[in-house]
């Protein structure tokens, strides 16, 4: 082999490394349960009361309803106040608010 044909093998092969290395912290990032910051029709699986599974829940950011996100960013997501002003955060337990009336 050359010295240009190894330089070029070289580059490839730390090019296709680096790549992989710049994939796998997405794909192996660590999600958690947030409670009450999905859409209706949107949520993961267990919702809890009035729902059976994913995509059950009946209204936005049903309090028992969660969703997997990133961890580490369930309390902090920004959502819109709720119809009569008051202030939506998510949890990292089922809450009690927006939940429809059975």
């Amino acid at each position: 082999m050359t010295a240009m044909t190894s330089r070029l093998v070289f580059g490839a092969s730390l090019a296709c490394a680096l790549g992989a290395m710049a994939v796998t912290p997405v794909a192996a990032q660590e999600m958690e349960k947030c409670f009450g910051v999905a859409l209706a029709g949107q949520n993961d699986c267990a919702a809890g009361p009035g729902t059976t599974c994913a995509g059950t829940s009946k209204v936005d950011y049903q309090g028992n309803a969660w969703k997997m996100v990133p961890a580490g960013t369930c309390v902090t997501m920004e959502l819109p106040a709720a119809e009569d002003g008051t202030a939506r955060a998510g949890a990292l337990e089922a809450l009690e608010r927006d939940v429809p009336k059975a």
